[in-house]
């Protein structure tokens, strides 16, 4: 070979080079295009574009997707992936659908709505509740809506209770249950593996910490689930009774009977639940289509009536208010979320990060366009260092001057009670979950597993404390001794800061607390909530409490902005949440459902607190046993 020939590359150095540099044009077009998007979405949000145009006598279609929330939580990227997929979002805003409903009230061009349920998969009675009175003040304009579905669960039910009219196909069914708390218990497979679980708690009533210590449930948890199971049921009752004009106790009835009138109705569940009146009438969606087009006009490219969904319509409704709103000092209420397990750090996509939220009630405190904060809680609790964090910033900002007035959704328990109790005021649903007002610690130890597989743990510490807290290793009688005495005051602070809140006696306190869950109906009886209302009375009594005049000031949502090209993207075209689609149904159903719903994934994800101290309630009641997708 001449020495002036170049050197000729092998075979697989020129694969891997040419893979190289596909990676690399892929990675830069990706790049690319992403930069496109932004400027395009920085066009639209500056000039109005991507907005919908709302024409004359077209009917609001509310089109609920996933689980309501006060605000979207899953991981913008994954959104925007499911989107471009074609699938529905797996989570539906609760303020937007609110606020679609109630510009749409003082608005001519729309005469009626459409409220169609199929793909809503969770909702709390609650947040059915808010969206219920925005629907009032919809239909007080004169305006009906017109509730459509395949079936109705539970859920589903509570929400359509709420229209004027409620339609069904033919070979529907409304499931009514009622209320029930099931969960798993570890004991005797911890025993099996050797896995001895440490737990050390205060209150007869912190039950959290049972699935790991017995078989079932204790006595004295299950009387106190069954009273406030209790509570929520009967006000799911009066809620459809008065919705529909029952007679009250109907579900009780209609459950206790529907055995024998489903067999006199030949296994019809669609004409039993008509023949029941739960149902306004029985028919297909086309037909139902039809009977809407009716009242505003058939749209022939769509195949439907003449509609615009809700979010179209709040995209165009926000952009013809753009520049028309108060910029004086002072004017925001901002609305802070403590949504999901409340966690140490920043926190992930469905949890209430401690750090994150403290920075953004560090953040209200000093812009000067907030007057005064809304903490929205909806959380069983989790981490009580996190929870602190988040009640010291409570503090700040009523030290500064700035009123917190708590508006409590679904659930607001253990932490979620940690962080609510030195707010001025406590807003609470009669269906709320609250209180379990205890702690405990949770520190599991590996040492007899371990010793089955061969594996051994031995060595040497300069104290009889070094080396004290591995896993690998038996806790002595010091270490128990010493943990449960950092339980003992953790409970301790706990109540002492609920009476100094709620201006109880610590005595008082102690009686109620203990781990107990109360509903919100019984919370306001014993002083641990002030007043029933959502959202919209508790800005208001926030907005009072500042010196803000009516009319003067809006409610806010204040969140860190998510960053990125694809951020941006998600936030442009709506949410949508992970899906297992590439597997066949036959191993994605089951696995889908069990990832969603194993008590044993929710009771290890919360273990972040860096003292092992938790504040959390394993206490969210099944609206459905039946599983969707």
């Amino acid at each position: 070979m001449s020495d002036n020939q170049p050197e000729r590359k092998s075979f697989i150095r020129r694969a891997f080079g040419g893979l190289w540099s596909l990676i690399v044009n892929l990675y830069r077009g990706v790049i690319i295009i992403s930069f496109l998007f932004s400027i395009y979405l920085i066009w639209s949000a500056l000039t109005g574009g991507g907005s919908k145009k709302v024409e004359n006598n077209v009917a609001l279609v509310l089109w609920p997707s996933g689980a309501l929330v006060d605000q979207l939580d899953s991981d913008p990227g994954q959104r925007l992936l499911e989107q471009f997929n074609g699938e529905p979002p797996s989570q539906t805003r609760l303020g937007d659908l609110v606020e679609a409903i109630e510009a749409a009230a003082d608005d001519s061009r729309i005469p009626l709505a459409v409220l169609k349920l199929d793909n809503l998969t969770a909702a709390s009675m609650p947040q059915l509740e808010e969206l219920g009175a925005a629907m009032k003040k919809f239909r007080d304009k004169g305006k009906p809506i017109y509730a459509y579905g395949p079936s109705y669960d539970q859920t589903g039910y509570f929400a359509a209770s709420l229209a004027d009219d409620i339609s069904m196909d033919p070979f529907g069914s409304v499931m009514l249950e009622g209320l029930s708390v099931y969960q798993n218990y570890f004991k005797d497979g911890l025993d099996k593996l050797g896995v001895e679980i440490n737990v050390f708690r205060v209150g007869e009533y912190k039950s959290a910490v049972e699935p790991f210590l017995r078989n079932d449930m204790s006595e004295e948890a299950r009387a106190a689930n069954r009273e406030w199971l209790g509570d929520l049921w009967k006000n799911y009752d009066q809620v459809v009774a008065g919705n529909r004009q029952f007679e009250a106790d109907f579900s009780d009835r209609y459950v206790a009977g529907f055995r024998d009138a489903l067999k006199a109705h030949e296994g019809d569940t669609a004409k039993l639940a008509l023949d029941a009146k739960l149902v306004t009438r029985l028919e297909t969606l086309s037909e139902f289509r039809r009977r809407i087009g009716e009242q505003v006009g058939e749209d022939e490219d769509h195949g439907s009536f003449r509609q615009i969904h809700y979010g179209e319509y709040l995209r165009s409704v926000r952009s013809d208010r753009r520049g028309t709103d108060a910029s004086g000092k002072k004017s925001q209420v901002a609305m802070i979320a403590v949504q999901g397990e409340i966690v140490d750090g920043a926190g992930e996509a469905g949890q209430a990060g401690g750090d994150t939220i403290a920075d953004l009630l560090d953040e209200a405190r000093r812009d000067d366009k907030v007057a005064a904060v809304v903490l929205r809680v909806d959380s069983p609790g989790g981490s009580v260092w996190a929870s602190e964090q988040i009640r010291r910033g409570v503090q700040e900002l009523k030290a500064g001057g700035k009123p917190v007035v708590v508006s409590m959704s679904s659930m607001a328990a253990s932490g979620g009670y940690w962080v609510s109790m030195d707010a001025n005021r406590i807003f609470a649903h009669e269906s709320t979950i609250t209180g379990s007002i205890g702690i405990f610690g949770l520190i599991p130890t590996l040492d007899k597993p371990f010793a089955k597989l061969g594996i051994h743990t031995d060595g040497v510490g300069t104290t009889p404390l070094a080396g004290a807290f591995r896993m690998d290793r038996p806790l002595s009688d010091d270490v128990k001794a010493i943990i449960q005495s950092q339980i003992d005051k953790g409970y301790h602070n706990f109540i002492e800061g609920v009476a100094a809140g709620r201006k109880l006696e610590v005595k008082r306190v102690d009686e109620i607390a203990r781990g107990r869950v109360w509903s919100g109906k019984h919370a306001k009886q014993i002083g641990l909530v002030d007043e029933f209302g959502g959202l919209e009375q508790a800005a208001a009594s926030a907005a009072l409490l500042a010196g803000l005049s009516e009319g003067s000031w809006k409610l806010k949502p204040y969140e860190h902005p998510a960053g990125g090209p694809l951020s941006m993207l998600a936030q442009f075209f709506g949410s949508a949440g992970i899906r297992l689609d590439w597997l066949p149904s036959g191993i994605r159903l089951p696995l889908q459902g069990w990832l969603e719903h194993a008590d044993v994934n929710q009771a290890l994800a919360l273990l972040s607190d860096r003292r092992g101290m938790y504040a959390y309630c394993f206490c969210e009641p099944a609206l459905s046993s039946q599983t969707r997708h």
